[in-house]
């Protein structure tokens, strides 16, 4: 029964990152709901580690998950930096497809 509060709570984290994500209009409010999105994975894995038979597959999880939630913020952080020294604006608005800056 506890391990259903735990998921629940996670994807209930989820869905808010999500929402949050899709409606930010700077970087930084971008950031936050990627770190959002990644703690509720994080919470996702804790019921994986009480089964004895996933702990070592839940390991291998939680080293991905580090990893990637690592580079991730240095990516958005250094892209954050970037964006600001070019555009003296970290607004999404300035942000055109693909990447690029009018």
């Amino acid at each position: 029964m506890q391990v259903a509060f735990v998921l629940a709570a996670s994807v209930a984290i989820l869905m808010v990152a999500y929402t949050m994500a899709i409606s930010s209009r700077d970087l930084i409010r971008l950031l936050i709901s990627l770190e959002l999105m990644f703690g509720a994975v994080f919470l996702a894995l804790i019921p994986l580690f009480s089964i004895r038979s996933l702990l070592d597959e839940s390991f291998i999880l939680a080293v991905i998950t580090i990893f990637t939630s690592s580079s991730e913020l240095l990516v958005l952080i250094g892209t954050i930096v970037k964006l600001d020294r070019i555009k003296k604006d970290i607004t999404t608005t300035s942000i055109v497809a693909g990447g690029e800056l009018p």
